[in-house]
């Protein structure tokens, strides 16, 4: 049998490219839905810091806030997605939405450096000026602060979603079919192990590839921006 023969006996016999398709799927909904969730979870993990520096009064949410980033970046992703599946929400019947969750939690982690890097990076003058205006510290920190900053966490979010869309492949540990488990699921079907994982392989790399050179598109305008 020549190699094109085995893989249309892998791929078209029962329609199991669609597999493939459906998986695909589920990667892109887990991999947004659990961004979105990651930048929303830094962003207020991020702002509760910066207004908790040196402010004795806010030292218990300071503390929550170091206590959440440690614990979550300090388990691996898998174990976290079992303990969430498995334990956390172990009457959930659709792993999909669990996935959701879990991938976002530990990416909120992480969003939250990143984010509070960004707002670290605005001159602190710019905060100064926004209250001598008479602006609150949150209304400055919305008007004036995360606009600027957007410029410095957009790159850095970028990297992150490149990074979490490749973590995703571990959500098959709970009963989610997404690509990869798709691709293993063919492989188990049809017994041939180099094609799914060889077509897996560069289903990934596209992806990676067409996000990295959106990124770089993005980072030009922004420096663009920053010379006008």
């Amino acid at each position: 049998m020549s190699w094109i023969d085995k893989l249309k006996e892998t791929f078209l016999t029962d329609d199991r490219y669609m597999w493939l398709v459906d998986g695909l799927k589920i990667t892109v909904i887990i991999t947004l839905g659990a961004l979105a969730i990651g930048v929303i979870i830094g962003t207020l993990v991020a702002i509760a810091k910066y207004f908790c520096e040196g402010n004795k009064k806010l030292r218990f949410i300071n503390w929550l806030c170091d206590l959440y980033t440690t614990v979550i970046r300090g388990i691996p992703m898998t174990v976290l997605l079992i303990a969430f599946f498995f334990v956390i929400f172990a009457s959930a019947r659709d792993g999909v939405p669990v996935a959701v969750l879990a991938f976002g939690v530990n990416s909120g982690a992480y969003m939250a450096e990143l984010i509070r890097s960004g707002i670290n990076a605005v001159d602190k003058g710019q905060m100064e000026a926004a209250r001598s205006l008479g602006l609150s510290k949150g209304q400055a920190m919305v008007k004036i602060i995360l606009p600027q900053a957007v410029k410095y966490i957009l790159p850095a979010i970028g990297n992150e979603c490149i990074a979490l869309l490749k973590e995703t492949s571990v959500a098959g540990y709970v009963a989610v079919v997404d690509v990869t488990k798709a691709a293993t699921n063919i492989r188990n079907k049809t017994g041939d192990a180099i094609n799914p994982i060889i077509l897996l392989a560069l289903v990934y790399l596209v992806m990676v590839v067409v996000l990295t050179r959106l990124l770089a598109i993005l980072e030009r305008r922004l420096g663009k921006s920053d010379r006008k």
